[in-house]
């Protein structure tokens, strides 16, 4: 018994696949900025893309990911990663 692959349906499958690092992207900066405590909203607006990361460009990022914000006290490096983790899940099994 041999294996088939359509070849059409596979390169289809592909070129959606090949959006999945830009999707990842843009889902985790609106995730980074999601799990930012809010004082002033300082953090949350200097959360940008910069090349190919999400930068937090704010001298006390490392302090709020550390969890000393009541607001997050995981952070929110651990919950974007998780929640990340699912969304690439879920789109890769639309494909």
């Amino acid at each position: 018994m041999g294996l088939k692959v359509n070849s059409s349906v596979f390169e289809k499958r592909m070129k959606k696949l090949s959006g999945l690092p830009k999707f990842l992207l843009a889902d985790a900066l609106r995730l980074t900025k999601e799990n930012t405590p809010v004082a002033s909203g300082n953090a949350r607006n200097k959360t940008t893309i910069k090349g190919n990361k999400v930068v937090s460009d704010y001298a006390y990022a490392g302090r709020l990911d550390d969890g000393y914000s009541k607001q997050a006290p995981q952070g929110f490096t651990k919950p974007t990663i998780e929640q990340l983790d699912d969304d690439a899940t879920k789109f890769v099994r639309k494909i």
